[in-house]
């Protein structure tokens, strides 16, 4: 008798596994999936919430942005994203949405956040594709102004100069006619004397040419 009910117990088991193994089997991925997904979020940054999740939005994952519009963060030199969110923070430098952000980070977060975005990796501009003839013309304008010797030779900035290899083209040409207009300023001048000397077009054939620059880490 004992045998008969053990053989039972096997069967309906069987039968079990059978039915609903697939969905247990799927639970069970699901469940170790959750689990390495949380170690690795933890690792990242900490523990949930992240400062940088808030920027995901608009600057893409791990600060690499798939919209034109919106700078990449990733690869920025600390120091750059440090003062940029000050100048959000204090009104230097005006954006609806940049500003109200900055101004609820204290100095810890806006270090932290700037760290962590000039660790990110930079991945290239996949999502823009350049005029030949604008691009041409880019970067002859680009290495006639002598633009590496602020921003380095491979254009991915350093201390206070900002990362201009693979940005958005409308992000660059945004802020060449920010410069030009003053509605944008930087300590040095420069940017504005570059800009007020390119005509309309020079600036959408350097902005072309930036954007179209796969970032070269250093």
């Amino acid at each position: 008798m004992k045998k008969l009910i053990l053989a039972g117990v096997a069967a309906v088991v069987a039968v079990l596994l059978v039915v609903f193994g697939p969905d247990l089997l799927a639970l069970y991925r699901l469940d170790r999936y959750i689990d390495a997904s949380a170690a690795a979020y933890q690792a990242d940054g900490g523990p949930w919430p992240h400062v940088t999740d808030v920027c995901f939005g608009c600057h893409g994952d791990k600060g690499n942005s798939l919209h034109q519009g919106y700078p990449s963060l990733a690869g920025q030199p600390a120091a750059y994203l440090q003062t940029q969110l000050h100048n959000f923070a204090s009104g230097a430098r005006s954006n609806p949405n940049m500003g109200p952000l900055a101004m609820t980070m204290g100095d810890a977060q806006i270090k932290d956040l700037a760290g962590y975005f000039s660790r990110a990796t930079p991945v290239a501009n996949h999502y823009f594709k350049p005029d030949p003839q604008l691009r041409v013309k880019g970067l002859q304008l680009v290495e006639a102004g002598n633009c590496a010797a602020c921003h380095g030779a491979q254009l991915m900035g350093h201390d206070q100069f900002p990362r201009l290899a693979g940005q958005g083209y409308d992000y660059i040409l945004a802020q060449f006619d920010a410069f030009a207009a003053g509605t944008r300023s930087e300590p040095t001048g420069m940017m504005k004397r570059i800009a007020e000397s390119a005509s309309p077009e020079d600036r959408k054939a350097m902005a072309n040419y930036l954007a179209s620059l796969e970032p070269k880490q250093h």
